[in-house]
């Protein structure tokens, strides 16, 4: 019988000045990743991921692996994961599964890198709606989710007694009677954060794309330059010129603005719960609110699904799916990743068992149902950097209308190529 083990090891990936055919934008290719040598080297089953994601895992993938009488490498790779497994998978020396954020998909699928999954009719039910709209491409599901993030609003209780605010309007009223620094925690930063802003952009009317029939995103119809954004641009000007949004808050400080008690109210993610509480700071955690003068309004941030991959060109396919099939079809993979990496969950029979004792994070689970899952669609790399730039030159004074229309042409042009 084979030598049963799961070991946890780093791969070195080196920069390239040579792009991988359509690797993301913000990140450069990578030349051939280089594995440990050893039982890594010729383990049944190799999986890359983050250390983050490697550490959560290699437990459970021991387990398997004993189970299954077969051996698994969790191999680390620290830095540009994505480039790296693309080169890696087309040179042939890839990993046989890669953890990632479902974004990931578009790119990967236009360098044929990744397969379709099948998930039984029981796992797919066992997971939450966005869950599962977020891991699936041009109608097919390609990914294995196990967590999901979305953008949330946290108050601190001390500083205010209106702990769910029905409108962004209440909630800047009731923070400026807070009399603290800022009212809002919200990254804007110099060069912009999209990702942080779609709330307060999606409130007041503003699309990134449009949906198809069957409600994946369609590149052709851009939202940025029409007029759901110029409204969107308005606002973000007017909370600009109150005070309310101010390009000093990054995503590097906003938490910590938040914890000095300089804002009553933030808007961030799961990450900021551990540091929240180190804070000892007495919060509520509840939706973003949306504009009361706009009928309808709803902030929609975007949700971003945490899963696995299964590489097109992995030696041992087979394991491969049996692996992610198994951490789909209940939550026990992702319940014995939670203590290392706490995430709300994908699935919900994990989120019921969590709900007592890790209420937050169910709360964030159940927050992603009313949020956008982030665009996976190649066309999204063209828009990250120069609409966070141009919402972050209208929140400084820059006029919304021709800033936004402007941004929108450059953005249309460089989809177009």
């Amino acid at each position: 019988m084979a030598t049963v083990a799961a070991t946890v090891s780093t791969v070195a990936a080196c920069s390239s000045s040579q792009k991988a055919a359509g690797a993301a934008a913000s990140g450069g290719a990578n030349q051939q990743a280089s594995g440990s040598s050893g039982g890594d080297a010729n383990a049944d089953l190799v999986i890359w991921a983050d250390q983050k994601k490697a550490d959560s895992l290699k437990e459970i993938a021991k387990s398997w692996g004993q189970e299954q009488g077969i051996t698994v490498a969790v191999q680390i790779v620290a830095n540009d994961l994505q480039p790296a497994f693309i080169t890696a998978n087309q040179a042939g020396n890839g990993p046989d599964i890669v953890m990632g954020a479902h974004d990931w998909i578009g790119n990967l699928v236009q360098n044929s890198a990744i397969r379709p999954v099948v998930l039984s009719p029981e796992a797919e039910a066992n997971y939450s709606d966005i869950a599962l709209k977020a891991v699936t491409y041009d109608g097919q599901i390609y990914a294995t989710p196990y967590a999901v993030e979305c953008l949330g609003l946290f108050v601190n209780k001390a500083l205010t007694q209106v702990t769910e605010p029905a409108t962004i309007e209440e909630m800047v009223e009731a923070g400026t009677a807070a009399g603290t620094e800022l009212i809002l925690s919200q990254a804007v930063d110099e060069k912009g954060d999209a990702y942080n802003m779609e709330p307060i952009y999606t409130a007041a009317g503003g699309y990134l794309f449009g949906k198809n029939p069957d409600g994946s995103y369609n590149s052709k119809d851009l939202g940025i330059g029409k007029e759901g954004s110029i409204r969107a641009a308005e606002k973000i000007g007017q909370l600009g010129k109150q005070g309310v949004l101010r390009k000093s808050v990054t995503a590097a400080n906003h938490i910590s603005l938040f914890t000095d008690a300089k804002a009553p109210y933030l808007i961030s993610g799961p990450w900021a719960l551990a540091d929240i509480k180190k804070a000892g700071i007495d919060y509520q955690l509840t939706r973003i609110p949306g504009f009361g003068d706009i009928e309808g309004s709803q902030a929609r941030p975007f949700a971003g699904v945490n899963c696995f991959y299964v590489a097109s060109n992995g030696k041992n396919k087979a394991f491969a799916e049996t692996f992610v099939a198994d951490a789909a079809k209940d939550m026990t993979f992702a319940a014995s990743m939670f203590p290392s990496n706490e995430l709300p969950p994908a699935q919900k029979d994990l989120a019921e068992k969590l709900r007592a004792e890790q209420p937050d994070m169910v709360t964030f689970a159940d927050m992603s149902a009313q949020a956008d899952p982030m665009p996976a669609i190649p066309a999204m790399s063209s828009v990250w950097e120069p609409f966070g730039r141009a919402q972050a030159n209208i929140v400084a004074g820059a006029d919304p209308a021709s800033t936004m229309a402007g941004v929108g042409e450059t953005i249309r042009a460089s989809i177009d190529g």
